[in-house]
């Protein structure tokens, strides 16, 4: 979706009054017309275009490991880009990562020496195992080309350590102001919390740790490449459609919010006001834990994309450069239906101006104080998308009416789960209302700590209590929330957050309501086949979306 300034001006002005008026000109920057095409095209990957751009992406892979680890475009270097500064559970998730994303991709088009480089996306909707392309060579982690650096610890450490406490070291006072809000004011913290070292439990925490040896960085294979049951549901249609439902970018309700929880700054790690959107807490956090190994191997160390170094692996920037396609998807969307595409009124500055100091540009130099507004439009680095899920949908009706609208309805917490009443008016609507998700719990709970490794949690409506593990295919399941990484000791986060649940019309609660009123008792168990306990539940409220 191109904007011009004029289009942008009128159509959002008609919607919105003069408070939107400033996102124009960040929207419009870099289109000079209304037919002006993106320089770039980002394709699906399983296409013969995308499979041309891995060709490229392999090269640009193999010159970035052979630089120095002093250099800022080194392949692990660029990893604690992300490591240092990237935001997950608020509102800066999707425009942080385009731009890191983004210019990655144009370090790429000069390495690979392919002027005409876009990265690829990973459509996991439509194909739900891992591209056979990023098996081949550099393109996957276990590849030898990694050995000389991951093999181990001792490896790792002795090759990247003393050039990244170089870095600190040199790092402006913004830089470290900013380090200190994540938890980090020492060199030592950040080091710990990549070896999964606890200085209050005096032990490494495997599940805590960053580093994956090259054996272990990703656990499925070119003959095990599909996504599990759990994971391909919270990738379905279903999921996706409800997370491009809400017709705000920021909601308080996060049933009706695009984006996650609106923090004081970017740095802020998912605590205890952490509000995870159905697009970040399903499909992102699900995809990166089970390519990393929670399914498969608990407790960790885990491969490399259930942690913040997880751009080691090649398949993160396919990943979010579908998680940024979804967010294409949905501001076109909203833009023509004349609907809000970023935080309005006093949000709005607060975050376009929100400064982002540690991006490396594509030539391998530092890019300098910028802010959240630079890169809101995918005009900042020239490109679109070809097709893929969700495209070729119509754009939304507008919200009905509030009359119209039940609001939230918040449930009773005992015995570790909740129980909500719900009128069969609301049911009824619910089954029969052609939107994807008009019913959402909002589940809070807290994630366990310390030694406790559990960070997936299946969600139960209505199971009998004997029942503590499910299949996709159960009539009690509503999906699977994961938290993106552990619990890290050293960085400020703690453990408590709320999760968006789309509630699917199959479940057996619906299926067999009748009555004035129907119960839905909710529960959380850990996610896998080992027996656990219930997870309790602190609160939830069940919203009608749209």
């Amino acid at each position: 979706m191109r904007y011009t300034r004029r289009e942008f001006l009128t159509t959002t002005a008609a919607a919105l009054g003069s408070s939107m008026l400033p996102f124009g000109t960040a929207l419009a920057a870099g289109a000079e017309g209304p037919d002006k095409a993106a320089r770039y095209r980002r394709y699906d990957v399983a296409t013969p275009e995308g499979q041309k751009m891995l060709v490229s992406y392999a090269r640009g892979i193999e010159a970035m490991l052979k630089l120095p680890p002093e250099h800022p475009l080194n392949w692990f270097r660029n990893a604690f880009t992300h490591f240092l500064d990237c935001p997950h559970g608020n509102w800066w998730f999707y425009v942080w990562h385009r731009g890191y994303v983004g210019y990655f991709e144009r370090a790429i088009r000069r390495l690979s020496n392919d002027p005409n480089f876009a990265m690829p996306f990973w459509d996991w909707t439509r194909h739900p195992e891992i591209p056979s392309g990023m098996f081949d060579g550099v393109l996957t982690p276990v590849d030898g080309a990694y050995s000389p650096y991951t093999g181990n610890l001792a490896k790792f450490t002795s090759f990247i350590k003393p050039s990244l406490e170089k870095y600190w070291n040199s790092l402006s006072a913004a830089q470290r102001t900013q380090l200190q809000s994540r938890g980090y004011s020492s060199f030592d913290q950040v080091w710990n919390d990549v070896t999964g070292y606890s200085v209050a439990q005096k032990t490494g925490i495997s599940g805590n740790q960053a580093f994956a040896v090259t054996c272990a960085a990703r656990y499925l294979s070119r003959s095990n490449p599909k996504l599990d049951e759990k994971t391909t549901y919270d990738v379905s249609p279903h999921i996706i459609d409800s997370g491009l439902a809400p017709t705000l970018f920021y909601d308080p309700s996060i049933s009706n919010s695009f984006a996650s929880s609106k923090t004081a700054t970017h740095l802020v790690q998912p605590d205890g006001s952490t509000q995870f959107s159905i697009l970040e807490g399903f499909p992102h956090n699900k995809v990166h834990n089970y390519i990393g190994g929670v399914g498969p191997i608990d407790p960790g160390p885990y491969g490399n994309m259930t942690n913040f170094l997880s751009p080691v692996d090649p398949i993160f920037y396919l990943h979010h450069s579908n998680m940024d396609r979804l967010w294409y998807l949905w501001t076109k969307k909203q833009f023509l239906a004349g609907l809000p595409i970023l935080p309005t009124g006093s949000d709005s500055n607060t975050f376009l101006n929100e400064p982002f100091l540690f991006y490396v540009d594509g030539d391998g130099g530092f890019v300098g104080p910028s802010k959240a507004g630079d890169y809101v439009s995918t005009t900042a680095f020239d490109y679109d998308y070809g097709p893929g899920y969700g495209s070729e949908q119509p754009a939304r009706p507008k919200l009905q009416a509030s009359a119209e609208r039940f609001g939230s309805i918040k449930g009773a917490v005992a015995a570790n789960a909740a129980s909500v009443t719900l009128p069969a008016a609301l049911v009824k609507r619910h089954l029969a209302d052609a939107l994807p998700a008009p019913l959402i719990a909002e589940v809070t709970f807290d994630r366990p700590d310390g030694l406790a490794l559990a960070r997936e949690f299946d969600v139960l409506v209505n199971a009998p209590a004997d029942v503590g593990h499910v299949d996709a295919s159960s009539p009690y399941y509503a999906g699977t929330i994961a938290f993106f990484g552990s619990t890290m000791p050293n960085m400020a986060m703690s453990h408590s957050a709320t999760f968006a649940v789309p509630l699917r019309k199959s479940l057996q609660a619906f299926s067999t309501a009748e009555g004035a009123s129907t119960r839905l008792n909710i529960r959380l168990v850990p996610s896998g086949p080992q027996p656990a306990d219930p997870v309790p539940v602190k609160a939830v409220s069940i919203t009608s979306g749209g």
